[in-house]
């Protein structure tokens, strides 16, 4: 006899496969678009803001709108689907090219915030996906469907410092206005893409018998797969932000920040393709710990030069570090919920990570300009350290209930 359950399921992941390859290819075409803004965000800053220390104001203001927009964006695919959230997201980053074009052509330094900001909100949106490629799909299946669609970011790693290399000057003497008007093209083809996604509207019975958020969000494995996230992207971001001003500080070209940034986006994402099965092997936790180690190894890298290839890989390290601690932290997230609670605990852990990036990202420009590089590289090290300490000290309270359990006599008849 066929089970049924397991035909089920197949079913299911050939419905997640095919939307983790549409998916995938939105996550290029978004990543693109985040790199133009952490390829060019700093250097406009410092050409229209009124000082120095406020030049990576327009990035941290990309962050506020990853942090603003998570909750609203679980609201959203809750109430009417992922699909309406998809199609809001991409609409927000082809005003983002708009309005940055037209930032760059009036000097106008507040309307470049907005126009980041808005780019934070697409952004917050794009962080969704991930988690979409593994609705509905099989236990085994969801850690690859979240790595594969994080790998799409490959390609945004080529594709966004290409298009700000091939586009930066054609507007003279507006240095990267015809990029932000590229970057609105490519959120429209975003947006078609993402259209096409099968996303369907979720029915009332979709959510009956969740758990309330609060009781979820105290599981131990919840904490420490949050704080987690919480350390890796912001302080990847710490040193992503910084890295192109520091390295025009120390009168490196353009050029160069841009090849050091499309390296260090392929390595964010490069490692996706088998990040999945890394996680499957080891367990999400080892996967974690080694991708916080790894931001440490990057940023040790930042301590002992400031030429280019010391930048070059710092960024790399640091990018590959994210990859498996993001990544790993994402998996252990699916493992805290039931469906019926997904959009609400994924929102509230994206509000939590991006929250805490934004918090720290309004400081970067403070801590480039007042304190150096090698400053900022230090940064990184003690968050590393406490993420690490939580998943030993979660690990270590997992196996003792474990332990704890096996001892107790079966009194089963």
């Amino acid at each position: 006899m066929v089970d049924a359950t397991a035909i089920d399921g197949l079913v299911d992941d050939a419905r997640a496969r095919s939307n983790v390859a549409r998916l995938a290819a939105a996550q290029a075409l978004t990543g693109a678009n985040a790199a133009v803004i952490f390829a060019t965000g700093s250097i406009i800053g410092a050409q229209l803001a009124p000082d120095l220390s406020l030049a990576t104001v327009p990035i941290s203001m990309y962050v506020v709108g990853l942090a603003a927009g998570t909750l609203p964006t679980g609201a959203i695919a809750r109430r009417y689907g992922r699909r309406a959230s998809f199609m809001i997201g991409a609409g927000c980053g082809a005003f983002t090219g708009l309005l940055g074009a037209l930032a760059i052509l009036y000097g106008s330094f507040e309307l470049f915030c907005v126009a980041t900001f808005l780019g934070g909100l697409y952004g917050a949106v794009s962080q969704s996906y991930r988690f979409a490629a593994a609705d509905g799909a099989s236990a085994a299946y969801r850690p690859k469907a979240v790595s594969w669609v994080m790998a799409g970011g490959v390609f945004a790693g080529v594709l966004g410092p290409q298009l700000v290399q091939w586009t930066m000057d054609v507007w003279q003497p507006y240095l990267f206005a015809f990029s932000y008007l590229v970057q609105a093209a490519v959120a429209l083809i975003a947006m078609a893409v993402l259209w096409s996604v099968d996303a369907p509207k979720p029915q009332p019975a979709d959510f009956a018998g969740g758990r309330p958020l609060l009781e979820i969000v105290r599981q131990p494995r919840f904490i420490a797969a949050a704080m987690c996230g919480a350390i890796a992207y912001p302080m990847m971001n710490l040193v992503m932000t910084s890295a192109p001003l520091a390295m025009q500080m120390c009168g490196l070209p353009i050029s160069d920040s841009n090849f050091g940034l499309q390296w260090h986006i392929v390595a964010m994402y490069a490692p996706s393709f088998f990040t999945g099965s890394l996680i499957a092997k080891f367990g999400a936790p080892r996967v974690v710990a080694l991708g916080l180690a790894l931001e440490a190894a990057g940023a040790s890298i930042g301590l002992m030069g400031i030429t280019a290839p010391h930048f070059w890989a710092t960024l790399f390290v640091i990018g590959v570090g994210w990859n498996f601690a993001f990544v790993g932290a994402s998996a252990l997230v699916l493992e805290t919920h039931q469906p019926s609670e997904k959009n609400k605990v994924q929102a509230f852990n994206d509000f939590v990570v991006f929250g805490m990036m934004a918090l720290g990202s309004f400081g970067s420009g403070q801590l480039l300009a007042n304190y150096g590089w090698a400053t900022v590289n230090m940064t990184v090290f003690p968050p590393v350290l406490l993420g690490l300490i939580v998943l030993a000290i979660t690990g270590w309270s997992r196996k003792r209930v474990a332990a704890a359990a096996a001892a107790v006599p079966d009194r089963g008849i």
